[in-house]
Formats: structure tokens, sequence, C-alpha cells
């Protein structure tokens, strides 16, 4: 009898080009994202060793992170380093026929937004990417994760990567998010309760009816902040929500091709009997407008609360965290939440940056 497995366990294995021990295998990477401040000193000691981009057609680069906020911005990059970071991506891309969408190519973006947007991202995928929440693709059953300078010119050269294995936990939310709340004030409450380093070590399956409720753009919201628990990774099973977003978004996906598509990712879900290492389980009608109150994604708590006083947490390095929250935040133990003036809203990051976003606060 063939053991149930995870579909985290699925896709590794699926991926494995090579098991060099019980902790570790050679894993082969669909797609490589590239941006400008992580691969400078990959692309260096790619040439330094004299070595080429062997799939140059499956790494992709985004000048994303040093864009500036001017509407303007296509006059040029003023901040010297960053103009730099970009002419350097640009000409390692050249250099190796990397496709670029560069600074003022139409189709730029954030990087962890467009990339599914373009229809790069299909379930079943590996993807790796030189930025913490490249987590965001197990939204529609990919496995994302980030990785280090050295391992990015480890992929450019080999399109595999020495990967680590990760524990399985799964977290489950059932019920109805009341109206006015949000994926991000439900990955918020998680968080709150499981801890900064709650899912450390581990790659994260979000389930339940409250999970599948959610549009494809919430799920990337949650699997982005995943990695605010510590995750590795996080999945949701692709459902027809997720495969509708990806054929319109992938329309060279027909025929034949989408025949063994579907078939294939029909099977991408965790069996019915699958051990997890851990499992949370939570109701979604807990979930209220969530916002943090210190420094730390975990310290966060429903608007209608107010702040912890510091003396009533147990944990000292907890009690001390807490303690220098409020000196840098200005708030007092036992504030109300509600009614805290705010001075900046930014909406333009790659956790919630999507379109229904920016129609919230339209």
């Amino acid at each position: 009898m063939t053991t149930p497995t995870t579909l985290y366990q699925k896709l590794v294995a699926s991926h494995t080009v090579a098991v060099l021990d019980e902790q570790n295998v050679l894993l082969f990477c669909d797609l490589h994202l590239m941006n400008e401040y992580t691969s400078p000193q990959a692309f260096a000691g790619l040439h330094e060793a004299g070595r080429g981009v062997p799939v140059p057609g499956q790494n992709v680069a985004v000048v994303s992170h040093i864009i500036p906020t001017h509407p303007v911005r296509w006059r040029t990059i003023q901040d010297p380093p960053s103009a730099l970071q970009a002419s350097n991506l640009k000409a390692n891309c050249d250099r190796h026929g990397i496709p670029l969408f560069d600074t003022n190519d139409p189709l730029q973006g954030i990087e962890h937004v467009i990339a599914p947007e373009h229809g790069m991202v299909r379930p079943g995928m590996v993807i790796i990417c030189g930025d913490s929440h490249t987590t965001t693709y197990g939204a529609l059953g990919a496995l994302g994760f980030g990785i280090g300078t050295s391992e990015v010119e480890h992929v450019l050269a080999t399109q595999t990567l020495v990967y680590r294995l990760a524990k399985d936990m799964r977290i489950r939310v059932d019920g109805v998010l009341p109206t006015g709340t949000t994926a991000k004030d439900l990955i918020l409450m998680v968080i709150s309760r499981i801890g900064a380093q709650g899912a450390r070590g581990y790659v994260v399956e979000f389930c339940g009816s409250a999970i599948t409720a959610l549009s494809v753009e919430a799920r990337f919201t949650l699997c982005n902040m995943a990695v605010e628990a510590g995750a590795r990774g996080a999945l949701i099973a692709p459902d027809a929500t997720a495969i509708d977003y990806v054929l319109a978004k992938a329309p060279d996906i027909t025929g034949d091709m989408r025949t063994q598509a579907l078939a294939h990712w029909a099977t991408l879900r965790s069996d019915a009997g699958a051990a997890f290492d851990m499992e949370h389980v939570f109701d979604a009608a807990e979930v209220a407008p969530f916002v943090t109150w210190g420094t730390s994604p975990d310290q966060a708590m429903a608007i209608h609360a107010t702040v912890p006083r510091p003396e009533d947490i147990a944990d000292a390095v907890q009690r001390s965290s807490a303690e220098q929250a409020l000196r840098y935040t200005a708030l007092s133990a036992g504030q109300p939440l509600a009614g805290v003036p705010v001075q900046h809203v930014f909406i333009g990051s790659c956790t919630n940056a999507r379109i229904e976003d920016l129609r919230e606060v339209d």
C-alpha cells in the first residue's frame, strides 16, 4: 500500500534530481526570479568562474525594489547606488539572454505581483527567488521560497538547488470571515497566535472552508505573509478558483497541453491520511480587523483591543520585546487601539498591492 503524502512532499519528490542525504536533496527549479539587489554578487561569481547560464528562459529578472515612487519615474533613477543596481541587472541579463522587465517596461511591476499576472506561475512548479516573500506563489499550488545570493549563483549555473527538506504544517481555517475583514486580518491573527517563529522550519499548507472561499488575490496575501511566521513555504491546493485564474493568465495552455495540465493539477493535493508534523485549527468567525501595536508581525491584535501590558507577559524575551516596541511606537500599555491616528497608509507592497486591494482604497 502506498503511504499517503502531503502536497509539499509531492512537489519535492517530483523535482528531486538526487537525494544527497536524509535532510538534503538536489532540487530542480522550474522558474528562477531575480531582482536588482540579490543578483549582482551571484553574476560576479558566475563570471569569475567562467560559467554561463544554460537555461536562460527559465530565469526571469525584474527591476523591482529600487523603483522610484515618483509618477514620472521613466526620466531616470536619481539615486546613484540604485541606478547602478538597475544598470548592472540589465547588463547581466543582456549578456546571458535572460528576460528582463526593466524600469520602463510597461509590464514591469512588483516581482511577486507580476509573475502570476503574466502567466509565469502554474500549479506544481518549484519557484525560487532571492527574496523571502517568494512563498506568495503557494496560492496557486506552486512551491515558492526565498534563497540567498550564493544559491542564486548555483541556480543560474545549474537550474538546481541544494535544498534542505522542511517539515509539514497544516493550518485549517473553517467558517466565514466576518464582513469587513480580509486575508491580511486572517494571517495577522494566525501569526499573533502561533508567533513570529511558530512556523520556523515548516512549509505550511492552508486549508478549510474559509480558505477555499478566498479569491486568488487574497490567497496571495495569505501565502506571502506566512514567511512572517517563519515559514519556509506556504501552499494551498489548487482548486477551480486557482485553475481558472491560471488558465486566464496563460492562454497558451490549450489542446492536449490543457488536458494534461488539468489532469496533473488534479493530483496536487494532500492525500487523505497524510501525516503532518504540526497542525493548527482556527475559526474564521474569530477574525476581526487586525493591526500591529509593535514592531513584529506577531505583536498584533484586533482593532477593538487594548495595547498589552508588558508586565502581564510571562516570557522574559517577549516581555522585553514588548517594552522596546512600545518605546518605539510611543503607545502606552492599556491604551485602546481604536482612535489611534493614522499618518500614512502604504499599499504598494508585494503583500497586497493587487487590483482588488487598490480598489478597496480607491
